[in-house]
């Protein structure tokens, strides 16, 4: 179909003309198609040994992604990056949470020791069963529930919940199992929601039947992104200060699958010293660097080892790198210039930033990126932490990156 009825401009001429270009700058030309849609195979790499099913990543963002996202992303199989704007401690019990469980689902469940009262316990908290545990946390055994329906309407608000609480050990699932063993036992039994718990009686999470529903409307994009050890894979984003290392620690210890190397400006002294001081004291982790929009900023990073490469500066629906710093580059040109020499060493590229309609999605594939990292895109979700505001009728959700806050239809 080529030859002299082909005409346009190829990429390499295009962005060899010294301008740069945003994804809004190019648009491709329509050609043959002689395959059926189901043959078409969005499986990529994040980074040197990590393969998705799909190439889609979330931004590590502390109103982006967190446990509750990263966990939804791995089920469709992508990956979420969570962020570092917390402690080191409390970034590792976000890895562990997405690593405990087999099902996209992270509910807010409220535990009580037996001593608890009624009175004032739940005032104002919109829960429907309480846990009651031997000390009042997930830690500990847990010996019945007690469902709103029981605490409501009662006179008298000094009773213990242990004296009204329900034991069931038919409403125990083990972790192992998936969405579907879990939405089989409750259809089977007729129950509203089953505890998935660890050996030894840790609650790891309470699955009810109104969340596996929503659930199964996730759509069929590929097999979920699970490590050899059968759980979800799961990356976080670190600095690179001293004290990050320390943060490494923590979340290597967590089960981390995948570092992220979180800057504005990739190509430093500081970034490949850290890129050097993970490879060698954990050769088997892969580590993404950036974020870099040039040849040569990309080629100092693959020589310092890096496994992946976060591409984009200043192109985020949020960031203002280009117009406080100026510096940056289209994010059309960036990610093929960068994506040109990553390939030659075959590092895997992600597009990160700029991401505001699926058009963005496919242009940043074809011009060499592996995947995209998406933000705002995923922002408005369910599964994105952050507040929730009205805004005439309208429900907002409320994200921000540095010093930067902007809102979201939710």
């Amino acid at each position: 179909m080529a030859g002299e009825f082909e005409d346009g401009s190829s990429a390499e001429k295009l962005f060899n003309q010294g301008y740069s270009y945003t994804y809004d700058d190019v648009i491709f030309l329509p050609h043959y198609i002689d395959f059926p849609t189901d043959a078409v195979n969005l499986s990529t790499r994040l980074s040197r040994n990590i393969p998705l099913s799909i190439p889609c990543v979330s931004s590590p963002m502390d109103t982006v992604t967190e446990s509750y996202m990263a966990a939804a992303m791995a089920a469709v199989g992508g990956i979420g990056v969570i962020h570092s704007n917390v402690t080191p401690s409390e970034q590792a019990d976000m890895i562990r949470s997405v690593k405990s469980r087999r099902v996209p689902i992270l509910s807010s469940p409220v535990f009580k020791t037996p001593d608890s009262r009624i009175v004032n316990e739940f005032e104002g908290d919109d829960v429907p069963f309480v846990f009651v545990t031997q000390s009042g946390n997930e830690k500990s055994k847990l010996l019945g529930y007690v469902a709103k329906p029981d605490w409501l309407g009662l006179k008298d608000t000094q009773i213990k919940l242990g004296d009204i609480m329900r034991a069931d050990a038919n409403m125990f699932v083990p972790c192992h199992y998936d969405l579907g063993q879990i939405d089989g036992k409750l259809k089977e039994e007729g129950r509203d929601f089953v505890v998935v718990e660890k050996e030894g009686g840790e609650v790891v999470e309470v699955v009810t039947k109104e969340e596996v529903e929503r659930v199964k409307g996730y759509p069929k994009l590929g097999k979920g992104t699970v490590g050899y050890d059968g759980r979800w894979m799961v990356g976080a984003a670190i600095g690179t200060r001293e004290s990050d290392k320390e943060r490494l620690e923590h979340l290597v210890k967590a089960g981390v699958d995948v570092i992220v190397l979180d800057s504005s400006q990739g190509n430093s002294i500081y970034q490949i010293e850290m890129i050097k001081y993970v490879k060698q004291t954990y050769p088997e982790l892969d580590v993404i660097g950036g974020n870099v929009v040039t040849m040569s900023q990309a080629q100092n990073l693959i020589k310092a080892g890096v496994d992946g490469l976060r591409v984009g500066m200043g192109s985020g629906s949020i960031c203002t790198t280009q117009e406080v710093c100026a510096v940056g580059r289209g994010q059309a040109t960036a990610v093929y210039k960068v994506s040109s020499i990553a390939a030659q060493s075959g590092i895997p590229v992600i597009a990160d930033g700029g991401i505001s309609f699926s058009g963005h999605i496919v242009k940043a594939l074809v011009l060499g990126a592996s995947t995209v990292m998406m933000g705002s895109f995923l922002a408005g979700s369910t599964e994105a932490p952050g507040a929730y505001e009205v805004n005439e009728d309208i429900c907002m959700r409320i994200i921000s990156a540095g010093p930067v806050t902007q809102r979201f239809p939710g």
